[in-house]
This record gives structure tokens, sequence and C-alpha cells, in this order.
């Protein structure tokens, strides 16, 4: 009822316009045609990065970075850049294993970027960071930009960057018939606007530092984070020198693995989810880190982990 009552009230007002202010009529047409023609417009893919969050083996995440003419340019250099983002996604199948996100700037931003190499060299440097914040991650300093554009299909990165939209916004009685015509275009946009952006910033633009606004749900002070019931079995050579640790970590709360951050060193094991899990594990020997391999096994939503003992010097 709420959305006939202001397209009422849009044609009512429009019918007046055109009757007595036939030009600025044609001029409204006009800019209400290019601004349709900037929201409807779909993004499209840009250049594909390949980066490896820190603590997980053996699965890269891929960020697809897409010019979206919905995503507003800054207004200035030294202005914030607006950036929408899409959901970060875990893929699995056809023994392939690897997290997407999707990352949409203004197109404007991008074709900068495209003309000065410095210029985009910082902006998949900012791009990296907003990812680490958004999603929890710290990635490792290496990244590749891969030969395709694209990872997976246009339809599903286009779904996923639109996927989230604002709640309608409640108009009292009082208030309809006050509502200029500017007031109801801007009323009714929200009801049809999806991934609003936020906005990425440089603290100094020399050093590339970045400065987020984090949005949080709630002021509440989050739970204390449980310790995950688990076992650890040390299997021993023929001389009973210990090879290799197996550990076993149950996380029955854990609904997806890319939630779960996991830092090995040469003595000790840390295990994290956010809001849910920690755990930290001294080793009683040093160990391999680079050779540690780690399988989720999502229907008992236990984790196993091998650790190699390290090789003494020779």
């Amino acid at each position: 009822m709420a959305g006939a009552a202001l397209a009422s009230q849009l044609w009512s007002l429009l019918d007046e316009m055109a009757e007595n202010e036939p030009q600025a009529y044609r001029r409204f047409q006009r800019q209400q045609r290019a601004e349709a023609e900037r929201l409807c417009a779909p993004p499209e893919p840009h250049l594909c990065l390949r980066a490896r969050p820190t603590g997980v083996v053996g699965k890269p995440l891929f960020i697809n970075v897409c010019g979206w003419k919905r995503v507003p340019a800054p207004k200035a250099p030294t202005d914030p850049t607006p950036v929408s983002a899409g959901p970060l996604e875990e893929v699995t199948g056809e023994g392939d294993l690897y997290s997407i996100i999707d990352i949409a700037y203004n197109p404007d931003v991008l074709q900068r970027g495209e003309e000065n190499p410095e210029k985009m060299e910082h902006l998949i440097h900012l791009t990296l960071k907003f990812v680490e914040e958004r999603c929890n991650l710290i990635l490792a300093d290496l990244y590749t930009v891969e030969s395709f554009k694209l990872k997976g299909s246009l339809e599903t990165m286009q779904q996923r960057l639109k996927g989230r939209r604002m709640p309608t916004p409640h108009l009292s009685q009082n208030t309809k018939k006050e509502l200029t015509l500017d007031q109801l275009l801007h009323t009714m946009e929200a009801e049809d606007c999806s991934n609003v952006p936020v906005l990425l910033k440089d603290e100094n633009v020399t050093h590339s530092k970045v400065h987020l606004i984090e949005e949080i749900s709630s002021t509440e002070m989050p739970e204390k984070l449980s310790t995950p019931v688990y076992e650890m079995i040390t299997v021993k050579d023929t001389n009973k020198k210990p090879l290799k640790f197996e550990l076993k970590i149950e996380l029955p709360k854990l609904s997806c693995v890319s939630e779960c951050d996991l830092q090995i060193s040469k003595d000790d094991i840390i295990i994290e989810v956010p809001e849910k899990y920690k755990l930290q594990l001294d080793l009683p020997e040093l160990v391999d880190e680079e050779t540690t391999t780690a399988v989720f096994n999502k229907g008992k939503r236990v984790l196993f982990i091998t650790v190699p003992v390290a090789k003494p010097d020779p």
C-alpha cells in the first residue's frame, strides 16, 4: 500500500510539472533516463586476483574486481573510494577447493588504474586490505593477477553483488502529503537499492595505509570464546622418536571452514573461529609448518591436522 501511494503521488506531481513547466519536465525526463541506465547497468568483470589466506593450507582466495556504474566515483582524488562487496563464499567441486568474493568499483576508478600502473597497484592494495577487514582474514603478501578477468560465471557474480536489499522506509500518514518530488524519488529508489557502497579511505596515500569503517551489529560485549574438544596423537618411528603429531578438533558450531583461522608456528598451533572457538596448543617438539596439512570433515564438523616434526639440522 505504501508503494502504491508513493507512485500515485509521484504521477500527480509529474502531471503538474508537465502542464506548468514543460521545459523542466523534459529536463527531468533526460535526467531520469540517464540515472535509470546507471542504476540498471550490471557489474562487469575487470580483473581477478588470486591471494592466499595465511594459516589455510592449499585453499586460495579469488577476488573478482568488477566495474559497476551503480557504485559512485570519488568526487575528488583525496576523497575515500566507494566500494561494494558481495559475500565471501566457499566453492567445492570437481576436486577444486577455493574461496571467492566479488568487489566492485565505479568504472572510472578502474579506468584511471589502467592508465596509471601505480594507481592500479595501489587500488589492488586497498582491495586486499578491505577483504582482510571485511572477512577477518590475514592474506599473504604475495598475490597474482590472473590471466582471466572472472573466476566463476558472470551471472553468479552479478547475483552475489546484487544480493542484499535495504528495508523499505516507513512513511507516516502525516508526512506523505508533504514530500517533494525529489524526496519521493529518493524514497522510492531506496526501496530498490542493493549493496550500498562503503568507503575505502587512505590515511596516507604515499604509504598506502588504509582506514576502514567497521559496522558492528550491536553494542553488546562479545561472548567468551569456548575451547573446542580435541585429541592429539604422537606418531613415533621404530626408535620411538616422534615423527608427527595428528590433531583432531571437534568444531560443531562451525558452518563453513572459511570461518576458521589456523596459524601454525614451529612450536605452537592457534585455531580461532570468531565469536565461537579459540584453541592454543604448545607443541612438545619443533615442527615443520611448511608441510603441515589440514582437512575439514564438513559432515562431522571435525578438523584433522597433521604436523610433521622438524628434521634436525645436519
